[in-house]
C-alpha cells in the first residue's frame, strides 16, 4: 500500500505517516488533511513510498488539485525550517497560500498552533506529546544544501541604491519577458506596487490585502505559467518561478521582512539563497542596504548599482551638550520650521520613545558595556545597568566615565513634550503628533488624517511613511542620542537609515537639522556628507573588532517556566548544554521580562543554526515534569527590550 509522509504545523521535526486511501493520486507538494490528535489538520505531503499500512490511520481528503512545490521548493522549505530553527510543518504552513473550499472560504481544517521552539520553541509539555498518529519515526524529509561551488557559480544579485530604485526596479521588471515577483515589507507597500505593476500587466497578488480566494487563484496562475508579473509579502517566498525569472526584495534592509513568527529567517536570506539554487535573477533595493548586504557586495558577492545622487538638503548639526533642558528645539531648528512654514512648506519633527540608557548631559558620552561595547540598559526600578549581549549588571554610576561629570540621565524629549512646547512657539500652526507604530484601528486613521492635514508633524520614525521624497521643507532629529543610546548593536545602522530616509524627504533648498550631544559621530558626519560608504567602514570596523554580524552570527535562547526557581534551573541547564558544544561562544543567562524569563546570547559561524539544534537536541524530546519554554531565534534584527 503507498504510504504518505505529512508534515504539519506542530513543533515537531519529523512528518507523521498515513495510509493512502486506494485509488487516491496522490503527488508529493500537495495538501492534505488527515487526523492528528483528536482533530482533522491539514498538512503538506513530503514523502510517498510502499510500505505496510497496519495501524496507520487513513488521510481523509485532498486540499488541492495539484502539487503547491515541487522538489526545489520542499528543498528549499527544509532549508529555511533548519535555519531558523523551526518545523518544517511550520514552516510550510506560514510560506504557502491559505487553502480555500468551494465558495472562497478558508478550510476550517487549517490552523495554526502558538509558537513553540524557535520560531517554534521546545515545549514538553503533554498536549503536545499526546497528538500523534499510530506510527512516526520513519525517516525525516532531507533538504538539500547547494555547494559551495553551485554557490559561487551563481549570478551575483543586484542591489540598487540611490535616486530613482524603485523606478529602475519598476522599469526592470517590467521589461522582463520571464515571470517576475516583487516582495516588499508590508500590505501597504504591495498595494503600491500592485498599481505600478498593473501598467504592465495583469498583477498576481499574493498578500493579505487581498481575499484568500484571489491569493490561492495567483499561487495557481504562476504555478500554470499564466501570470507574468506578482507582487507579496514574506508569505509569497516560495511562490513558483520559472527559470531565469526575477526575484525582487523592495528596502531589503527593513526589519519587517523578518516578522515575528515562524520561520523567523530574514526575506533576504530566503530571496538569497533561492536565486543562487534556482537560476533566478535576484534583485534588491535600499536607501541604505543593510551591512550584511554592504559587506556581501563589499566581499564581492553582490554588485551596488547606483543611481544619480539625490538632491541633498542642507544638514545642520547642532551641539546640544549642556543645553535643551527647558525648550526642545534650538534657536537653528526654530528659525529653519519658521522659514519653512512661511515659504507654505511643512516640517517633521522625529523624536524617540525609546530612553533606556544613560548618557551624560555635560559630555555626551553613553554609558556602554566594556566587554560589547554597546549601551548598557537602565532600570529606573532596581536602578541597575544591564548588558544585554553579555548579561553584566552594574550600580548606576555616580559620575560620568568620560568627562566625570555629575548629569547623567535616562530622561529626554518624547512626542508629547515637544508637541506642546512646538504649540506654545508656534500658536498659529497646524500641529498633529503620530506614532503609527503605538496605535492601532480608528484611533490610528484619525491620527494620521490629522497628521496629513498638519504643517508641523511630530512623530516616531514610523510617521516618515506618511511623506513621500522631497515633500518636507524642513526635517529636525531634536534628540536623535536616544537612538545610540539603544542597547543594541545595531543602533548606528537604524540611526543612519533614519537620517538617510528623511534627507530624501526634504526638498531642494529645505533643511534637515540634528541636535546631538555627540555632533562628531561619525552616523551624523556621513550623512551630512551624503557618502554611504563612510558610514559602512567605520560600522564594518565596530562589528568585525567585536565579533557582530556579519562577521559572526548571533542567536537569542529566551527561556521561560510557570515558576522563577524553574526558570533560573532550566535556564542553567540550557546555558551548560550550550556550553559544551563546540565553536560556540555562551554568554551568561541574564534576567529578562522582569526576571520571568532568561535570556541567552550566543555567537557562532555560519553554522550557528546547525550547532544550536545539536546542543539542544535533548531539550526536544520529552522530559518528565518539565514545562519549560525554550525560544530561539537565529540573526535577530529587533533586540528584544
Amino acid at each position: 500500500m503507498t504510504l504518505a509522509d505529512v508534515a504539519f504545523d506542530v513543533p515537531l521535526d519529523h512528518p507523521f505517516s498515513y495510509g493512502v486511501p486506494p485509488g487516491w493520486t496522490l503527488a508529493v507538494g500537495q495538501r492534505v488533511a488527515a487526523p492528528l490528535g483528536r482533530a482533522e489538520r491539514v498538512g503538506v505531503v513530503v514523502g510517498l513510498r510502499d510500505g505496510d499500512a497496519a495501524g496507520l490511520k487513513p488521510l481523509t481528503r485532498v486540499l488541492d488539485p495539484a502539487p503547491l512545490l515541487g522538489a526545489g521548493g520542499l528543498a528549499l522549505a527544509g532549508w529555511i525550517a533548519e535555519q531558523s530553527l523551526s518545523s518544517l510543518g511550520g514552516t510550510l504552513a506560514a510560506l504557502l497560500p491559505p487553502s480555500v473550499r468551494a465558495g472562497g472560504r478558508r478550510d476550517p481544517a487549517v490552523r495554526s498552533d502558538n509558537a513553540v521552539w524557535s520560531g517554534d520553541a521546545v515545549r514538553s509539555d503533554e498536549a503536545i506529546r499526546s497528538r500523534g498518529p499510530s506510527r512516526t519515526g520513519h525517516p525525516r524529509f532531507k533538504p538539500g544544501t547547494p555547494s559551495n561551488t553551485e554557490l559561487d557559480a551563481s549570478p551575483k544579485p543586484d542591489v540598487l541604491i540611490g535616486t530613482g530604485r524603485e523606478r529602475r526596479l519598476l522599469e526592470r521588471v517590467a521589461s522582463t519577458t520571464v515571470a517576475a515577483l516583487v516582495i516588499v515589507p508590508d500590505v501597504e507597500a504591495a498595494g503600491r506596487w500592485a498599481q505600478r505593476l498593473d501598467k504592465h500587466g495583469p498583477v498576481a497578488r499574493l498578500d493579505s490585502g487581498v481575499d484568500d480566494a484571489t491569493r490561492a487563484g495567483a499561487w495557481a496562475a504562476l504555478t500554470a505559467g499564466d501570470a507574468r508579473l506578482a507582487v507579496g509579502t514574506r508569505s509569497a517566498l516560495l511562490a513558483p518561478l520559472p527559470a531565469g525569472a526575477t526575484l525582487a526584495l523592495v528596502d531589503e534592509h527593513e526589519a519587517a521582512h523578518k516578522p515575528p513568527g515562524p520561520p523567523r529567517l530574514h526575506s533576504r536570506d530566503v530571496v538569497l539563497e533561492r536565486a543562487a539554487r534556482s537560476g533566478l535573477d535576484a534583485v534588491l533595493t535600499s536607501a541604505t542596504p543593510s551591512v550584511e548586504t554592504w559587506w556581501r557586495a563589499d566581499s564581492g558577492r553582490a554588485r551596488l548599482v547606483t543611481g544619480e545622487p539625490a538632491p541633498w538638503p542642507a544638514i545642520q548639526l547642532a551641539d546640544t551638550r549642556g543645553i535643551l533642558r527647558r525648550e526642545p528645539l534650538t534657536p537653528g531648528l526654530a528659525r529653519t520650521v519658521r522659514e519653512a512654514l512661511a515659504a507654505g512648506r511643512r516640517a517633521l519633527l522625529l523624536v524617540s520613545r525609546l530612553t533606556s540608557a544613560l548618557a551624560c548631559d555635560e559630555c555626551g558620552a553613553v554609558v556602554r558595556c566594556p566587554e560589547c561595547d554597546v549601551a548598557l540598559a537602565y532600570t529606573r526600578a532596581a536602578r541597575t545597568l544591564t548588558c544585554r549581549v553579555c548579561g553584566r549588571q552594574t550600580p548606576l554610576p555616580e559620575t560620568c566615565p568620560g568627562c566625570r561629570g555629575r548629569r547623567l540621565s535616562p530622561f529626554g524629549w518624547n512626542a508629547e513634550r515637544v508637541e506642546h512646547a512646538v504649540r506654545r512657539r508656534f500658536p498659529r500652526a497646524r500641529v498633529a503628533r503620530y506614532d503609527p507604530d503605538a496605535t492601532r484601528g480608528a484611533k490610528a486613521e484619525r491620527q494620521r488624517a490629522e497628521a496629513a492635514a498638519a504643517e508641523i508633524v511630530i512623530g516616531t520614525r514610523g510617521a516618515l511613511r506618511l511623506f513621500g521624497p522631497a515633500s518636507l521643507g524642513v526635517a529636525g532629529f531634536v534628540s536623535p542620542d536616544h537612538f545610540l543610546r539603544l542597547p543594541d548593536f545595531r543602533a548606528g545602522e537604524r540611526l543612519f537609515s533614519l537620517l538617510w530616509a528623511a534627507a530624501e524627504r526634504v526638498l531642494p533648498g529645505g533643511g534637515l537639522v540634528v541636535q546631538s550631544q555627540t555632533p562628531e559621530h561619525y552616523v551624523f558626519a556621513a550623512c551630512a556628507r551624503q557618502d554611504l560608504g563612510a558610514f559602512y567602514r567605520q560600522e564594518m570596523k565596530f562589528r568585525g573588532e567585536l565579533g557582530y554580524p556579519p562577521f559572526r552570527r548571533l542567536a537569542i535562547v529566551t527561556v521561560t517556566a510557570p515558576a522563577a526557581a524553574e526558570t533560573r534551573r532550566l535556564g542553567d541547564e540550557v546555558a551548560a548544554a550550550l556550553a559544551s558544544a563546540t565553536a560556540l561562544t555562551v554568554y551568561p543567562p541574564a534576567p529578562a521580562r522582569r526576571d520571568r524569563a532568561r535570556r541567552i546570547v550566543v555567537k557562532g559561524h555560519a553554522d550557528l543554526a546547525t550547532r544550536l539544534a545539536e546542543a539542544l537536541g535533548d531539550f526536544r524530546r520529552p522530559r518528565p515534569k518539565s514545562r519549560g519554554i525554550i525560544d530561539v531565534e537565529v540573526d535577530p534584527v529587533e533586540w528584544p527590550s
